[in-house]
């Protein structure tokens, strides 16, 4: 089994599910007493909150280029970034190692092609819906990616930043992130992805109203093929 080196805190809320994923999946493929082989760089959120809001991105990506020289050195043999937003430095982070990076992009690229889906709703933070770097890396896989009109981005914001990544899950966010979902049929949206990795603490992607792509799912999903590769 390959060792998996996950950069996480980018919410620890959502670092606790990969563990529980990834650890799960292995013990399903294999049986027995067998558990993922995993190491987390676990970052302080605080400071790379302020970052993306500052636009200080080329310095967030230099705190994530070094936690990923940190797992190189532990004898991880694959990196992933524990979150949706911090792939916008995520060629940064694959510069500054020689290990594979699994991009969170991809797995969620081969998740919807498999099914066909070519113009599902992107759900995220403010800075994943609003800045290119996801719906241009689906663009590039033939994908085109809907994001929800600025009253809904603000809402969905900050129902991330101020509840979700401190562990606060209510009825109100619920209905209005389904709310969301639901005024995009009117768009035609024929799937939506969970492109926060908090989102699924609110309600599973199957029950999203329309077919759900969970961002975190298929990341560990993959994680765990390359690991037991």
């Amino acid at each position: 089994m390959r060792t998996i080196g996950l950069i996480g805190g980018m919410s620890w809320q959502s670092s606790k599910i990969y563990y529980e994923r990834i650890n799960q999946l292995v013990a399903d493929r294999r049986g027995g007493a067998t558990s993922a082989q995993l190491i987390v760089n676990s970052l302080d959120f605080a400071p790379i909150a302020r970052m993306q809001s500052e636009g200080r991105w080329k310095e967030a990506g230099a705190v994530l280029a070094n936690a990923a020289q940190s797992l190189e050195r532990a004898g991880a043999d694959v990196i992933a970034i524990g979150a949706n937003t911090m792939h916008k430095v995520a060629t940064q982070v694959m510069a500054s190692v020689r290990l594979p990076l699994i991009h969170i992009g991809d797995t969620l690229a081969a998740g919807l092609r498999a099914d066909a889906r070519s113009r599902p709703l992107l759900l995220g933070t403010r800075y994943t819906m609003e800045d290119p770097f996801m719906v241009d890396h689906l663009a590039n896989k033939g994908i085109g990616a809907l994001a929800p009109d600025r009253t809904d981005r603000e809402a969905l914001h900050a129902i991330i930043y101020d509840e979700l990544i401190k562990g606060v899950v209510t009825d109100k966010s619920r209905d209005m992130v389904h709310a969301i979902i639901d005024r995009s049929a009117a768009r035609e949206a024929d799937s939506v992805i969970f492109g926060c990795t908090e989102i699924g603490m609110l309600f599973p992607s199957t029950h999203a109203g329309l077919p759900g792509y969970d961002t975190l799912e298929l990341h560990a999903e993959a994680l765990v093929d390359f690991a037991l590769a």
